[in-house]
């Protein structure tokens, strides 16, 4: 991953249909649908290539912002709508991503979140600005006709202003406009067609469920727990290191379960990736039931000392799966687990 073996899988369907000029009318792939891909790089001040800390399992922050693998590059847009899909690639840098006129750094700029992960807002919310975690993903809306109308300029830039110092995770301080990295930047140009619904219009996307998660038919099997720590070195989950030939727990096919994250660690954060379903999240400390994050889910980053409690509805999959940090150092020592998903589960609280 750190040396750019990855890439983005994006999935169309009836409703949201690449095109749009059907379903729900988003932005046309791939004229005004653009994936980035965000991470950074360390250099060798010597010999100008790309490094990598083979011994330091706390994470690694580079010095140079790469999008899409090249380093701070500028788009050529149209005055109209775009849907952008940002990826947080790591290996252990994370983003609060804003829009910042570098020519009038008292402009605050709103947008559009329209999905989280891979599925789409039940409406779109309007931020100015939104958080990754490692491997998290979100979907904005930037109208640059209406930024270049109402903020006067040609000129717009994608900035993360979250500090973060070193690999543990960042210091949660927000930087003033212009003191943190620029991801992109986009050169807004003549205005073009736009049939593209407007998010200020409130689209409906999808129905939420009928039934509430927490209403009381809807009960767990089980509630599960995970902490996340370090130990003797490495990273743990419930004090154990990821052997490849332990199954941890056994989840009970067409099930639900209440898993409580807990991060131990104090010191870092820990962006948690859970293969097979998705998630929605019931509560947490860090930043509450906050709208952008009302979706399902596949990761969860965990703030310092957070707890958080997930809800999950197993389906009809069997087999075996992964749980783990996604910054790459973390997982890459051991904050790692296997479960699988059979016709009946086990009864393990604190797997």
């Amino acid at each position: 991953m750190y040396k750019g073996l990855s890439g983005f899988q994006l999935v169309f369907n009836n409703l949201d249909t690449g095109d749009e000029g059907s379903g729900f009318h988003l932005p046309s792939f791939p004229a005004f649908d653009i994936p980035i891909s965000l991470a950074d790089k360390l250099i060798d001040p010597g010999t100008g290539l790309v490094c990598f800390d083979t011994f330091e399992n706390d994470g690694l922050v580079g010095d140079v912002q790469l999008a899409n693998g090249k380093v701070q590059p500028f788009m050529d847009v149209n005055q109209r709508r775009y849907r952008l899909r940002i990826l947080d690639n790591g290996p252990s840098r994370f983003y609060q991503l804003f829009l910042t006129n570098p020519n009038n750094l008292s402009q605050v700029i709103p947008f559009w979140v329209i999905a989280n992960d891979g599925n789409l807002l039940p409406t779109p919310v309007q931020v100015t600005s939104f958080r990754l975690g490692v491997a998290e993903r979100y979907d904005i809306i930037i109208d640059f006709k209406q930024i270049a109308s109402q903020f006067g300029t040609s000129v717009v830039r994608l900035e993360n202003r979250l500090e973060q110092n070193d690999g543990r995770g960042p210091t949660n301080n927000i930087l003033s406009a212009g003191r943190g990295i620029y991801c992109m930047e986009f050169r807004i140009g003549a205005q073009v067609p736009d049939g593209s619904v407007d998010p200020a219009t409130a689209p409906h996307f999808y129905n939420l469920p009928s039934t509430s998660l927490t209403d009381a038919t809807v009960k767990p099997r089980i509630t599960r727990t995970f902490t996340f720590d370090q130990s003797d070195g490495g990273w743990v989950i419930n004090d154990r290191f990821m052997s490849c030939n332990r199954i941890r727990f056994t989840v009970q096919r067409n099930s639900i379960e209440r898993w409580i994250l807990q991060n131990d660690g104090g010191e870092w954060q820990h962006p948690i990736h859970i293969h097979l379903e998705e998630f929605q999240i019931l509560r947490r400390g860090f930043r509450g039931s906050a709208s952008v994050e009302h979706s399902r889910k596949d990761v969860l980053t965990l703030n310092f000392d957070e707890r958080a409690e997930l809800f999950f509805r197993f389906r009809d999959f069997r087999g075996d799966y992964p749980m783990h940090c996604h910054n790459t150092l973390h997982e890459d020592h051991a904050m790692m687990l296997l479960f699988q998903v059979q016709d009946v589960g086990d009864n393990k609280t604190s797997p």
